[in-house]
């Protein structure tokens, strides 16, 4: 607890947590006062008094799947960040395979992507035509148990941290007051849902009789680094177990290659079992094997192999909801609801990721209608400074500077003989003379030319 109760790795902390929220209320008023408000955190864990509060909830749409999210007010927001950044990301990286790369420092949604593609090319040279394998967990940050995620991190984090990861997790309690004595028996090995949850359920009946520990809230920080440790067992089976060289995991999306469609059917019936043992769920739907030759997809992207050559493309319901979205700030912006900085600023975040993934026609359509909204067309990908193109066209055009450039290479072997018949004698009068006067026509020397000379 010492490294957490230090003023500055929880003024750290603060700033880390306030980066993205930096125009709300809530916000501007703990940073005029966050001197107090983080000598206050601690001395409550010096104390070991922190309590978590509730924050906001709200629903939002995400590729049009609903999701409710759960805010944390700054303070706790604050505190998620001192435990992750500070003990849990360094405790649980080291029991992480390479190929998992959600929520990590240095990793992240373009580090898996370049595995994967770096795996395709692998497996084609070895295996040739090869099996590719896909699976999703359904509701996976709804079904984490907390009793089996405390006890796979107990023995990795420190002894004294303990009492603060308990308050933590155990504030992701759902209130299953409304349930029967049968049904509250068996929640924790049914499969459960927040969205319909929050919708069905009215808070007249979460009276806090009954409590089911399980769920993780999405939004939170420590619910990002426990969902990335929790399916560890599943890697490991997949890796140590089975000896599937090429598999990897991007947070509840995973992938592995095989030689055939047997050996995928045996490894994924094994993931199903370890799945079980730790209360998530596969998604039957998401969870399908495709041929190396065939096309599929992997985190949005669109990938097929030709020969050894990996070629991959956006997909059109991208492009199209982009599109779209472009349309809607355009809206936005005429009822002075956002700011046109902030929307330049999307696009070009947008454009800067995909546009090698889309033809010149795509990138065309885009800027065009960009431009036809705005009046505008921002620049979206690195451009070279002036003088570095200056330097390059040149080199490319540079004159050749002296005779020796005009010679070729036999022209200069021949030269070269010539003088050497002429020193061939090094006490015939002239020689001096006369290696001075090919010295002053720039014709080329050997080195023992130049040691003469």
């Amino acid at each position: 607890m010492d490294t957490l109760e230090d003023l500055n790795v929880l003024y750290e902390s603060y700033k880390r947590a306030s980066k993205s929220s930096t125009d709300k209320v809530e916000t501007m008023r703990f940073k005029s006062n966050f001197l107090s408000e983080i000598i206050e955190i601690k001395t409550e864990f010096r104390e070991r008094s922190y309590v978590e509060k509730d924050g906001s909830e709200f629903d939002i749409k995400e590729r049009g799947k609903k999701r409710h999210i759960h805010g944390k007010g700054m303070k706790g927001k604050t505190v998620g960040h001192a435990y992750s950044d500070y003990i849990l990301n360094d405790c649980l990286r080291p029991y992480l395979i390479h190929n998992n790369g959600a929520s990590q420092k240095g990793k992240g949604v373009s580090f898996s992507r370049e595995e994967f593609e770096k795996e395709l090319r692998n497996a084609s040279e070895i295996y040739g035509s090869f099996i590719i394998a896909f699976g999703d967990f359904s509701k996976f940050y709804d079904n984490i148990v907390h009793r089996t995620l405390k006890e796979m991190v107990y023995p990795k984090v420190p002894e004294d941290t303990h009492w603060l990861f308990d308050r933590m997790i155990d504030h992701f309690k759902v209130d299953v007051s409304y349930m029967t004595d049968e049904e509250y028996a068996t929640c924790i090995e049914d499969k459960f849902d927040s969205v319909e949850y929050y919708a069905t359920i009215p808070k007249k009946m979460r009276t806090g009789e009954k409590f089911m520990e399980k769920s993780c809230n999405i939004g939170d920080q420590i619910s990002q680094d426990v969902g990335v440790f929790y399916p560890t067992p599943v890697d490991n089976f997949a890796k140590i177990v089975c000896g599937c060289k090429y598999y990897g995991r991007y947070m509840d999306d995973f992938y592995f290659m095989v030689r055939t469609k047997e050996e995928a059917e045996k490894i994924m019936s094994g993931i199903k079992e370890q799945a079980s043992m730790l209360g998530i769920f596969i998604n039957e739907k998401k969870t399908h094997t495709v041929r190396s030759g065939d096309r599929f997809r992997y985190l949005q992207i669109r990938y097929f192999l030709k020969g050894k050559k990996v070629i991959k493309r956006l997909r059109p319901e991208a492009l199209t909801r982009e599109r779209r979205k472009l349309k809607a700030y355009k809206r936005l912006l005429d009822k002075g609801e956002m700011d046109y900085e902030k929307i330049k600023n999307c696009y070009k975040s947008w454009m800067g990721a995909f546009y090698k993934l889309m033809s010149r026609e795509q990138i065309r359509n885009m800027k065009t209608l960009y431009k036809s909204l705005f009046k505008e067309d921002p620049r979206w990908k690195k451009q070279k400074s002036p003088s570095v193109r200056q330097r390059s066209k040149r080199k490319r055009t540079a004159p050749p500077t002296s005779q020796t450039s005009l010679l070729s290479t036999t022209e200069a072997r021949s030269q070269s003989k010539r003088l050497m018949e002429v020193l061939r004698p090094s006490t015939a009068p002239g020689s001096r003379s006369a290696l001075a006067q090919m010295i002053g026509t720039g014709l080329p020397l050997s080195s023992r030319q130049r040691q003469r000379s």
